[in-house]
């Protein structure tokens, strides 16, 4: 086992990782930018380093200077954490050139899998199913539309590097292809230096599901379950759950096989997810391995029981597996909500500033995610994700029923948060039922939005209505208006009008 390991993260991941380590009884060595100098994963590290300015590049980004604090504080291993270097092969290779060792892949098989061509060309030589699409990177717009014509519009435009909705674009028709390719290509080559774009066809509707993994350096690999990770904005979870409500056992274990296949194609060791979208026709497409922690491993953790940080750490250090696929069991159900600096009123702009007062929830099943506390600062720099809170339960009413007394409890000032967004998704009759998709976030929006749009047409014409009221009265003349001249509830629109006055979004049953 490693005796002291350096966390190249922040936020709430970093704290995460310390603790594990602690558990493990580890020494760890933190990492800040000058924008987290009194982060709470600063004071929770054994040791801990300034390492640049807070722009990215120059901080959690910065490989050389990363490097040279692991071998200057005699750190054995480098836990990347998720985002920033998680998935940067160059980086893994500096970490094997310096004998560092890298808690997670090799940087042979985040070449091969951080390629979305590569990874589609070995899923579809392993016999896996792979959404529709090219299995080479578009060179022209008339590749586009050659492969378009092939599989038929709508397609996806989509960064042949990278991921997290950067880089992509939807093209329903011919007519939108050159917008689209140069649109993806300008996103692709800020987000990750790199242009390459390739195509896939867009599924109507499907549900995102997910595999955990996890493999050692002996061949052994199991999976731990799927997540149902279907509902997004903007292609990014938002929550996410498991056991999938589209799920029996036997399609786990049908599924689960598959993404040990997966696995085993990429040569892959430690922990790691593989992807499908699945069709309405209920068939399973691989779309991607995310070679890293999740965000959301945290529910598969609850339910699983097994700390997959720490058979990472344990993985890394050249342990066996302690478990078989047989040890694995599904015990109740979680769910797992992102709490986002941000302000849905004001179509989801980044909320930074000073948290100047806070309570998180507590009580049966809850775990918070968090490196939050009264007095920090949450910069604009970098990613808006400030907590996660997880729910567990018997069923999974009772981890929902859980999910929505906790962020009912949580309380944050000082930013604006998605907190009450998730809760009215979660008190939808359709969520609960277990009946959703990758679209399902944007087509209620978009329902409200409509629903707004008429409120506001109704208080135009009510308004009219009672001014002409106020004037027949003043003059003697009041009548009150029918209903069938009227077409409206003055009662609804009372009410209406007093929601569109608070200027706060209302999702839409």
């Amino acid at each position: 086992m490693f005796n002291k390991i350096l966390i190249a993260n922040r936020g709430e991941i970093a704290l995460r990782i310390l603790r594990a380590c602690r558990e493990l009884e580890i020494k760890t060595v933190a990492i800040f930018s000058e924008a987290d100098k009194e982060a709470l994963h600063t004071r929770y590290a054994d040791e801990a380093h300034l390492i640049g300015s807070a722009e990215p590049s120059q901080s959690y980004l910065n490989i050389q200077r990363i490097i040279e604090i692991a071998k200057d504080s005699g750190s054995e291993a480098i836990h990347p954490g998720y985002g920033f270097l998680a998935q940067i092969p160059s980086f893994v290779q500096q970490c094997e050139l310096y004998n560092i060792s890298f808690i997670g892949p090799s940087s042979q098989t985040l070449e091969l899998m951080s390629n979305k061509i590569t990874a589609r060309l070995t899923m579809k030589k392993a016999g896996i199913s792979i959404v529709p699409g090219s299995t080479l990177a578009a060179a022209d717009e008339d590749e586009v539309r050659q492969v378009a014509e092939e599989i038929g519009y709508p397609i996806l435009i989509k960064a042949v590097f990278g991921g997290g909705g950067k880089g992509l674009r939807v093209v329903k028709d011919s007519d939108e292809v050159n917008q689209g390719m140069e649109l993806a290509r300008l996103e692709a080559e800020a987000s990750f230096g790199k242009q390459q774009l390739y195509v896939e066809k867009l599924l109507e509707r499907p549900r995102h599901i997910e595999f955990q993994i996890l493999a050692d350096e002996e061949g052994n690999v199991i999976h731990l379950g799927e997540r149902e990770c279907s509902i997004q904005r903007k292609h990014q979870k938002i929550i996410e759950e498991t056991p999938s409500p589209l799920m029996t056992r036997d399609k786990r274990e049908e599924i689960g096989e598959r993404a040990i296949r997966v696995a085993r194609a990429a040569n892959y060791v430690n922990a790691g997810t593989v992807e499908f979208l699945v069709d309405k026709d209920g068939n399973f497409h691989f779309l991607e391995m995310n070679t890293r922690l999740q965000v959301e491993h945290l529910v598969t953790e609850m339910v699983t029981g097994i700390d997959i940080v720490k058979e990472q750490i344990r993985i890394a250090a050249g342990e066996k597996l302690r478990y078989e696929q047989s040890d694995v069991t599904i015990n109740g159900h979680a769910l797992n909500c992102r709490i986002n600096a941000e302000d849905p009123a004001k179509n989801f702009a980044p909320s930074p500033g000073t948290i100047a007062d806070l309570h998180l929830p507590g009580g049966p099943g809850v775990r918070v995610d968090t490196g939050l506390y009264i007095g920090c600062e949450i910069p604009l720099v970098y990613d808006s994700l400030i907590a996660k809170i997880a729910t567990w339960g018997h069923d999974r009413h009772e981890a929902i029923q859980r999910m929505r007394n906790a962020l009912r409890e949580l309380f944050i000032e000082g930013v604006q948060t998605t907190a009450s967004f998730l809760s009215e998704i979660l008190m939808d009759e359709t969520y609960q039922q277990g009946n959703v998709h990758t679209r399902f976030v944007e087509e209620r929006m978009a329902k409200q939005a409509l629903q707004s749009k008429n409120s506001a047409e109704d208080i135009a014409v009510l308004s009219a209505v009672l001014t002409k009221y106020i004037i027949s009265r003043k003059r003697g003349r009041a009548t009150i208006p029918s209903r069938s001249r009227a077409h409206i509830s003055l009662w609804k629109i009372s009410g209406r009008r007093e929601h569109l006055s608070k200027g706060g979004l209302r999702w839409i049953h």
